[in-house]
């Protein structure tokens, strides 16, 4: 920022400071204007991920500016941390993992009513493992005439891989990064597929390891410890967002084997989750932070992501992400490598705004809801309705549906930009095309969903 631009952005807020008014809003003339912020002065956490992307777009263009805030961004140490100082109040906000929000609410964990009215991203994540794992995988999978693998590869090429190490007497482990992160129900899902028991959770008995009954031990790391640990040979592999599975390809200590778009695509990734309680206390603030993230989001993805390097370079420092730039742009760019060398297109990988992607859909909540139930943190049956009911109390399209039509009647969007809000239900189509088993998911019919699967927790059972 410019020294005239700090000093005008500086003026406006000793005049807000003085007088008790949002400027922008002083000229408000329309059924969808958004009032005065409660709150201006405001803190929101991140991990050192590409996904924290919208808000350092929204902090370095000036979106939260223009909505009369202003915004420090504090990278936190790991995600319990982040959750725990949203809960605290020592946050206003923060970049959350899609299913955080949800198992606060529920109370597996700490227990408080999180919610989200904006995703941040879908796609963004990927499984690395160690260059032993790979050479071991390899001779499992499906080759192309040039040496290469046919994409998406199965964990059914692990399952070898996992029985040579436990004949030399060595459990399999592997990194994620939250208990209730997207990675682990990605890895989960990814594994089960393959034939592979990741292991249930029995948090009725005392016992939150996720490990009853495993083929491989799944843990705890923070993201940008997974190379290092990976390197160390404290776990074979792990899953997590990027840069850190680009970073092990270019250490040269690992490969990533599949991306959680081949797995299951298009879902709520990262979402911007505050507590309940601070929503129902700064209404027009919540509305004026998302009207921000959601021309943050626009940016990332308009002209067929033509930002993406200036985002790249943006993000790679220090203050944010802290990787180099060639490693962040690997995905942010639209392409993903793999073995060293073999690059390959991934427009999708990290999505910001086509396809929705900001739009918080209760029906991605139900997802994260059954993957819950399907490993033992939801540790008894519960009925459909329930599901709904958790799902539309975390996700709250109606905040989000708020902010976006102030965008659209302001003239800084248009609706061919959003949902069709008028008859936008919340709930995604049933679709099997989008899982790499094929399986069909139904938000609204979630026990049902369930007892597709040959592995995890089905009916009343328990671990």
């Amino acid at each position: 920022m410019n020294t005239l631009t700090t000093h005008v952005h500086s003026c406006c807020h000793t005049l807000k400071k003085i007088f008790g008014l949002t400027l922008l809003s002083a000229f408000a003339h329309n059924s969808f204007a958004v009032g005065p912020p409660e709150k201006e002065d405001l803190i929101f956490g991140f991990i050192k991920l590409t996904d924290m992307a919208p808000l350092a777009i929204a902090y370095e263009k000036h979106f939260f500016e223009d909505e009369g805030l202003f915004v420090e961004l504090e990278a936190q140490a790991n995600w319990r941390v982040l959750l725990d100082g949203v809960i605290s109040g020592e946050l206003d906000g923060a970049h959350m993992l899609a299913g955080q929000p949800l198992g606060a609410t529920i109370g597996y964990g700490t227990e408080a009513h999180i919610i989200t009215a904006f995703t941040m991203d879908l796609n963004g994540n990927a499984i690395t493992v160690s260059n032993d794992v790979w050479d071991r995988m390899k001779p499992h999978l499906n080759l192309d005439e040039d040496g290469k693998p046919i994409h998406p590869n199965s964990a059914a090429a692990l399952k070898p891989v996992i029985e040579h190490y436990e004949d030399e007497g060595d459990s399999f482990r592997m990194g994620m990064v939250f208990p209730v992160s997207t990675h682990n129900y990605e890895l989960r899902y990814w594994l089960s597929a393959g034939g592979i028991h990741p292991g249930y959770y029995a948090p009725q008995r005392g016992d939150t390891s996720g490990q009853i009954d495993a083929d491989v031990l799944l843990s705890v790391t923070p993201p940008p410890q997974m190379p290092s640990t990976l390197d160390a040979g404290t776990i074979h592999g792990y899953s997590v967002g990027e840069p850190w599975n680009q970073q092990a390809v270019f250490r040269d200590i690992g490969v990533p084997v599949i991306t959680d778009y081949d797995i299951r695509n298009n879902i709520a990734e990262k979402v911007f989750g505050v507590s309940n309680e601070w929503a129902e206390e700064n209404p027009n603030t919540h509305i004026r932070v998302v009207k921000a993230l959601i021309r943050a989001g626009k940016w990332l993805d308009e002209e067929n992501n033509a930002n993406r390097e200036e985002a790249a370079k943006i993000i790679s420092a220090s203050r944010y992400v802290g990787a180099d730039y060639e490693v962040i742009a690997n995905s942010m760019t639209g392409i993903f490598e793999y073995e060293k060398g073999d690059v390959r297109e991934a427009p999708d990988f990290n999505v910001f705004f086509r396809h929705n992607a900001t739009y918080p859909y209760p029906s991605d909540a139900v997802w994260y809801l059954t993957q819950m139930r399907r490993w033992g943190q939801i540790p008894e049956q519960k009925p459909d309705d329930w599901y709904m009911e958790m799902a539309s109390k975390v996700f709250r399209p109606d905040i989000y549906e708020k902010a976006a039509r102030a965008l659209i009647d302001e003239g800084t969007m248009s609706p061919e930009d959003f949902p069709n809000f008028d008859e936008e239900t919340g709930f995604r189509p049933p679709s099997h095309t989008t899982f790499i088993d094929g399986i069909e998911f139904d938000a609204k019919q979630p026990n049902a969903y369930l007892t597709q699967f040959d592995i995890g927790l089905q009916g009343d059972e328990t671990p």
